[in-house]
């Protein structure tokens, strides 16, 4: 019995030194981030406090006019038959400028989308349906290279050259003036993004509503705090456009290395590195946050994943694609300001491992906790510099938790800006799975050397469920 009761107390005692080690490492980490985001946090502030964070207003009737030259979108799909259609029909709705020419990638073993695409695109010369020559899927970059391709081909074929060309995915709800203010933007910048616009789902008011709070933190906040240091910016895959011209002459580089095209087929990300390169090399790049008339924010809308299998996969391809691809292919910038942002952007990792420590750390307390009413003794007192960092990282908490709340509010409405506080740990669930698999993704390919599209799958659309006035505007 003795032995039984000094092997329980060996046990508690190894418990909480584990337990120290985990408050420290933890508490640490937080207080390294929380660095990071008060320094975005405070520079946001004087942003908004000299006039430089407005939202411009746009006037009536912005978005019907005649572009400055022809503009091409390029959509890749695969297996999203159930949404392409929608897409296809509704651009061409919101954009009614005929100097628009709307690519659509479809795969050849993929007969749905291929049927789907070529129906909504049917008596509108306006659209082109590209057929992938190999089977899919093979990587979004790889399709949206064949349908530059075809861009090129028509463009050699009429002897007439686009000016811009635009990003979208096959579930996107566009806004009526995002073309007309991509065009506008595109006469002084080589690279623009509009926002990002997660569409609340009613039935999946948890897993879905969190890419809402994430979004409107950082397309109303991050975005412009990176434009005005004059960090590069990266492009979303989604509501951004880039002048031709700049495209063609990346595209050229990367024909003189041996690749078919301006993307990186072999990168996850291939968007967000395209807008870092671009960003950083002849005219820039711009982050345009605007509102129509109505007062509705000009941005993207899209039904983000709904269950949590898939809201892991797509996060695991982000930091796959932006936390590992991205250190071994673009590697670190001695700039300080771009040193900064690609340690945000990489931090992917580590905040899985860091958040894992923290949740694993309650689970250990817990026990301690039940050992304690056992009578197997008490922790030993904090240090200072525990204790420091420990209040550090709950203040840091609740002005985090706070202004999530606040960028919720601002464009949901302040019912979600609850649910947005409610919902910080099962994003911090859903990053942890992301991080682990992310890792585990990353160290098989460098074992096989091979990339997949690991794409998350569409079976509704916000522009055919959601009622909306007009043109159903994106925004509050």
């Amino acid at each position: 019995m003795v032995g039984a009761v000094s092997g329980m107390q060996d046990v508690f005692e190894w418990l909480m030194l584990f337990e120290r080690e985990l408050l420290a490492f933890a508490a640490f980490w937080f207080c390294i981030g929380l660095i990071d985001e008060f320094a975005i946090d405070l520079t946001w502030l004087w942003l908004r406090m000299t006039g430089r964070a407005r939202t411009a207003q746009l006037p009536v009737g912005y978005g019907a006019e005649p572009l400055s030259g022809q503009a091409a979108v390029l959509i890749p799909a695969f297996q999203e038959a159930p949404v392409v259609g929608t897409t296809i029909t509704h651009m061409l709705a919101a954009w009614p400028q005929r100097d628009l020419t709307i690519y659509v990638g479809c795969y050849r073993n993929d007969a749905a989308t291929l049927a789907a695409a070529s129906a909504a695109a049917e008596g509108d010369s306006r659209v082109r349906v590209v057929v992938h020559g190999v089977a899919g899927p093979t990587t979004k970059a790889d399709c949206l290279n064949r349908l530059y391709r075809a861009l090129a081909a028509d463009e050699a074929r009429s002897g007439r050259s686009f000016t811009s060309v635009i990003l979208h995915d096959a579930e996107d709800m566009v806004h009526p003036a995002a073309l007309q203010a991509i065009d506008a933007a595109l006469v002084l910048r080589d690279f623009v993004q509009l926002p990002v616009r997660p569409e609340l789902q009613p039935g999946s008011r948890w897993i879905a509503g969190h890419y809402a709070d994430e979004f409107a933190e950082t397309h109303a906040k991050a975005m412009l705090v990176r434009a005005a240091v004059g960090a590069p910016l990266p492009a979303a895959g989604v509501g951004c456009g880039f002048s031709r011209l700049a495209l063609g002459e990346l595209a050229e580089r990367r024909n003189a290395e041996g690749e078919a095209g301006p993307f990186a087929p072999e990168c996850l990300t291939e968007d967000y590195e395209l807008g870092l390169v671009l960003s950083q090399e002849g005219r820039g790049s711009a982050f345009l946050r605007l509102r129509d008339d109505a007062g509705a924010l000009v941005a993207t809308g899209s039904y983000f994943p709904d269950r949590l299998d898939a809201a892991v996969r797509q996060k695991t391809r982000w930091i796959h694609g932006i936390a590992f691809q991205g250190w071994d292919r673009m590697g670190w910038s001695g700039n300080g300001v771009e040193l900064w942002m690609a340690l945000r952007d990489r931090r992917g990792p580590l905040t899985a491992i860091v958040l894992a420590a923290a949740y694993l750390l309650l689970i250990v307390d817990a026990l301690l906790l039940g050992a304690r009413v056992a009578g197997y003794g008490s922790p030993p007192p904090l240090s200072a510099p525990l204790k420091a960092m420990l209040l550090i990282s709950f203040g840091g908490f609740v002005w985090r938790a706070s202004l999530r709340a606040l960028f919720t509010a601002r464009e949901y409405g302040p019912v979600e800006a609850v649910y947005a506080v409610l919902r910080i740990p099962l994003a911090n669930i859903i990053s942890i799975m992301a991080g682990r698999r992310a890792i585990v993704a990353y160290f098989r390919s460098l074992r096989t050397g091979k990339v997949v599209w690991d794409k998350t799958t569409h079976d509704r659309h916000p522009a055919s469920v959601t009622v909306r006035t007009g043109l159903q505007r994106s925004g509050a």
